[in-house]
Order: structure tokens, then C-alpha cells, then sequence
């Protein structure tokens, strides 16, 4: 697996990933909608639009043949803080990716963004994102109302990066 920075170039492959894995997604988080799906050009060119502001970071997990199995984001990255969200293809689950996916983009936050801390917000019935969390150094502090579901909130304080 390789992590990427979203381009434009990974438009195609994103939206792929997101349709593939839609009734998957959903069984653990709310469903983005038909919207999303019809108007996915101006959403992905309104994310790197986004992104250019430094204020987010999207990153895309991708495999052997370029095909995205998972995102990983670092959304309202403000005074060394932002929060973690991440989702991968039911294809790979469970075989590491997003563990080693949150591991690489905790990493980039702390050295390359320059943050200190990681929120991440799991529906409490979501034990795959809670064990990724749990496995990657995130603690719980409280509960938090998700979209349709009881979620947790979780926190990571990170480390500077010490460099190459």
C-alpha cells in the first residue's frame, strides 16, 4: 500500500472506490447520499480546493495497480490540532491497511503539517474503527452524537516528528 496526497488525478479512482463500497460504508457510518455520487466532480475539485488552503489534508491509500482501498483525512487542521477520518474497501479489511494507513498519517500530521493533536470521532458500534484507534495510540474521552448513532471520541497527542 501506498498513501498519496489527493490530486486530481486520483478522481476517478475515488469515485470508484466510494461506489464499490457504499452498502458497505454504510453499515458503520451514514450514508453520503445520491448527491454525492452525481455530483462528485465539484465535490473532489472543491477538496482540493480545500486542501490548497492547508486547512485540510486527503490522502488515498492505494494498491499494487493504483486502485484506492482506502482514504485517510486530516479535516480543520487549526492550532496544531485536526481531526482523523478514515475509511477502507471492504476488500481489505481486516488485513492491516487501516491501521497502517492511520499510523502513516498520524506520522505526516506530526511532521510534515506540523500538528500536535488528532481527534477521531467512531459510532460505538463500529469495532473495526475502534480497534484501528485503540491499536494506533487514540484513547477515548467521551461520547459524541454522530449522524443516526452514538459514536466515541477519541484523541491522540502527538510527538514531533524527529526527521529522516
Amino acid at each position: 500500500m501506498e498513501l498519496q496526497r489527493l490530486t486530481e488525478r486520483h478522481a476517478a479512482e475515488v469515485l470508484r472506490f466510494e461506489r464499490e463500497n457504499r452498502e458497505w460504508f454504510t453499515r458503520s457510518i451514514s450514508d453520503r447520499g445520491d448527491d454525492y455520487f452525481t455530483e462528485f466532480p465539484a465535490r473532489h475539485a472543491a477538496l482540493l480546493a480545500e486542501q490548497a488552503t492547508g486547512l485540510c489534508h486527503f490522502h488515498v491509500a492505494v494498491d499494487e495497480e493504483g486502485a484506492v482501498i482506502g482514504r485517510f483525512n486530516l479535516v480543520d487542521a487549526v492550532d496544531g490540532e485536526a481531526e482523523l477520518g478514515f475509511r477502507v474497501a471492504q476488500r481489505v479489511a481486516g488485513r492491516g491497511v487501516a491501521t497502517d494507513g492511520v499510523r502513516r498519517i498520524c506520522d505526516l500530521a506530526a511532521g510534515e503539517y506540523g500538528l500536535s493533536r488528532l481527534i477521531a470521532d467512531a459510532a460505538g458500534d463500529n469495532a473495526g474503527s475502534l480497534k484501528v484507534l485503540h491499536r494506533t495510540g487514540f484513547r477515548p474521552i467521551g461520547e459524541v452524537s454522530l449522524p443516526g448513532r452514538l459514536g466515541i471520541r477519541h484523541v491522540l497527542e502527538l510527538r514531533p516528528s524527529e526527521g529522516p
